[in-house]
Formats: structure tokens, sequence, C-alpha cells
């Protein structure tokens, strides 16, 4: 790779270039490290976008920070401004949700949840969707936002 022996002797074609005899190389190819180095950057930068959560809501704009995440894959429960409620990305009706999430939250150890509603939805709408979400045994429920919205304080 990088290593090698360089000969003793100097005929030949090898005039003025004098090395002592037998002493190792010390010099390191980079090269290999440098090629993936930058298909590890290509591979993240193709698979970053597809991480997230694929329904396109208009989120409340709060100066909150964000939660840190956890080990297990988050819930997110979706409230789109036409009205259709979605678990994931699959789209249910509003009386198959309590029964969905007991199924779900007997398999989870965590019983921490996002709820995603648009910011034209009233606040009745999400409150009654909260109350099933608590029914349905997650009862650490968090309302996800975009950051960098107003903030009481005048900032």
């Amino acid at each position: 790779m990088g290593a090698g022996v360089a000969k003793k002797g100097g005929g030949g074609g090898r005039r003025g270039r004098r090395r002592r005899g037998g002493a190792p190389m010390s010099e390191i190819n980079v090269t290999p490290f440098i090629d993936v180095m930058l298909v590890l950057l290509i591979i993240f930068m193709v698979a970053a976008p597809m991480l997230t959560v694929g329904v396109p809501v208009q989120l409340p704009e709060t100066a909150a920070n964000a939660l840190p995440t956890e080990q297990e894959e988050p819930l997110a429960i979706t409230m789109t401004a036409d009205g259709k409620l979605l678990i994931q990305k699959n789209e249910i009706s509003p009386d198959e949700l309590i029964p969905k999430l007991t199924a779900i939250a007997a398999e989870r150890t965590s019983d921490k949840i996002f709820l995603r509603a648009d910011g034209s939805i009233p606040y009745a709408r999400v409150a009654e969707v909260m109350g099933a979400l608590s029914k349905g045994g997650f009862n650490n429920i968090g309302l996800v936002t975009d950051a960098g919205g107003p903030s009481l304080d005048g900032g």
C-alpha cells in the first residue's frame, strides 16, 4: 500500500538517489481514504432528505427549541388542512384512531407521540385529537412546530 523496501546499491539508472539499504518507506497513501470519505458524503447527502415524514403540512411557527431525539422511531400523527388524519404516512378515519393507537401502544416501549397539525385547523379539533391520543395510550404528546416564529417577549 505505501510501504516498500528500497534496494541497496548504486548501479543502473539511479545515480544520486541513494537510500540506506533495507529501510522501509514511511510515506502514507491517503488517496483511498479520501475516496471513501467522498463516497460516504454523497451517500449521506442523498439519504438525509428521505429521513423526514413526507406529508406536506403548513406548521405554525414558535420560538421554542426542538425536542431531543430518542432511540425509538417517533410516532407522528398528522392533521392536514383538508381534514385528513394520518398515522405516519397512512391515512385513517377518525373513528379508527383510538383502536389503532391502542394496538400501537401495546407494541411500543415509549408513550411519546408527535402531533403535527396544520396552522389553519381550529384549536377545538386539535384538542379533540389530543384527547383521542391520550385515550389510545399516548400521554406524552409533543406538538410539532416550525422554529423561528414569533415569541411573547417581542423577539
